[in-house]
This record gives structure tokens, C-alpha cells and sequence, in this order.
């Protein structure tokens, strides 16, 4: 049982997240559980953040992670046009991040992300078990004057009952933003169900630098 109290605040991580329309929007179908309903494309969001110090959290610690999913119809966040989100892969550098993720629902297992920038090419790799399987590229500008703000809901089982989860968050995107790129490097992974359409088709995303949440700002069982 986790320690730590919720919500847990995160402030200025390293974050890429955007979605895209999926290789196999069947296989993708499938891992929706009975109850939730996907996207008509089938579309997959996929969230690649650093957090680089212990300072930067209210009692997590420093850590990284990767989280990816299904987007989800008929389930949206609270302002009426985000779709909710299903977590098929969590995977986390932290031990105790994941006991308190794996508490609320997350398939929380081992990984390790680490995003690096060169000059505008951002290259962000996530490993599961230390092997890596997912490696976005990226171009990417400066942050400017912009900031985006909501919320954001994502849904999870516990107990054999679906919890609806409200995560408040702050990010300054940078400018210009364009994803080049999304490899799945292990076709023998469960996450390559999840592999992008070829050609790539970004329907939404951002990079942010400094980008701050709660960890679960509100959570209700869904009837």
C-alpha cells in the first residue's frame, strides 16, 4: 500500500504527448475493455515525460515514464470535447510511482524514458525492461507566449469497477511542433498492437518543457 496521500503535484516536466491514427484500428479496438467505447479511427494518444528532480514533485521524486492508449468516445473530460483516455501500457522508472499508480488502476510495469534535444531535433526513447521499443522524433521550437491549461480524464479499473480519474494540467508548448516520426522497435512487444498508420498521421500534439499536473486531481467510480 502507498504511502503517499493523493493528489500528488508534478511541476515542469519534459513532456511530448500526441496521438495518431493507428495501424491496426482493430487490434487497438481490442484492447478497449466491454463498457468503453474507442474512436471511429481508432485514434491512440501517447504521453513520453521526464521529471529530472525530486523538487520538482510533492512526494513522488524524480522519475520518467511512458503512458499509451486508446482514446476514447462517449467518455470525455470535463471540457466536453477531449476524449477520456484507457491506459493500455504505463511504463515507469520508479518504484514508488508505479505502487501508486498500480493502486488507481494503471498497468503500471518497469520502463525508462529519456527525451534529448539537439539544437530543434528532440529524440525521445522509451524502454521496457531496458529494451527499447518506442523512439519518437521530433522538430521543435521555443516556447513562447502560449500556455495550454484543462483538464484531462483518463479511466482505470480497480476492483473490477471503472474509476474515472480528473487530471489537472499546465504546459507551455513550444512552437514550432511537428512529430517526424514514431518508431515501434519490438514487434514482439504487446505496445506494437498500438503502432501508428504508415503514412504517420499526428491528429494532435504538443512538446513542452516545463509541464505541470496533479496525479489525480479527482477520481469517482463510473455507473
Amino acid at each position: 500500500m502507498s504511502d503517499l496521500a493523493a493528489p500528488q503535484l508534478v511541476v515542469n516536466s519534459r513532456m511530448i504527448y500526441f496521438g495518431w491514427v493507428p495501424a491496426d484500428p482493430e487490434a487497438v479496438a481490442a484492447l478497449v475493455p466491454d463498457g468503453l467505447k474507442p474512436m471511429a479511427n481508432g485514434q491512440v494518444f501517447m504521453n513520453q515525460y521526464v521529471v529530472d528532480r525530486p523538487e520538482q514533485t510533492s512526494g513522488f521524486g524524480a522519475y520518467s515514464l511512458t503512458y499509451i492508449g486508446p482514446d476514447l468516445e462517449d467518455a470525455y473530460a470535463p471540457d466536453g470535447v477531449t476524449p477520456g483516455r484507457w491506459w493500455t501500457h504505463y511504463l515507469n522508472s520508479s518504484p514508488v510511482v508505479r505502487e501508486y499508480a498500480a493502486e488507481r488502476g494503471a498497468p503500471a510495469t518497469p520502463g525508462r524514458t529519456t527525451i534529448k534535444v539537439s539544437g530543434r531535433r528532440l529524440v525521445a526513447t522509451t524502454e521496457s525492461d531496458g529494451v527499447p521499443v518506442i523512439r519518437t522524433t521530433a522538430r521543435i521550437g521555443r516556447t513562447g507566449e502560449a500556455v495550454n491549461r484543462g483538464q484531462l480524464r483518463y479511466i482505470t479499473e480497480v476492483g473490477g469497477q471503472k474509476v474515472s480519474g480528473v487530471y489537472p494540467f499546465v504546459a507551455e508548448p513550444v512552437d514550432p511542433f511537428e512529430v517526424v516520426s514514431v518508431e515501434f522497435l519490438e514487434p514482439d512487444h504487446s505496445v506494437y498492437a498500438l503502432r501508428p498508420a504508415d503514412p504517420l498521421q499526428i491528429v494532435w500534439g504538443f512538446y513542452s518543457p516545463r509541464s505541470s499536473f496533479t496525479y489525480p486531481g479527482g477520481e469517482s467510480v463510473m455507473t
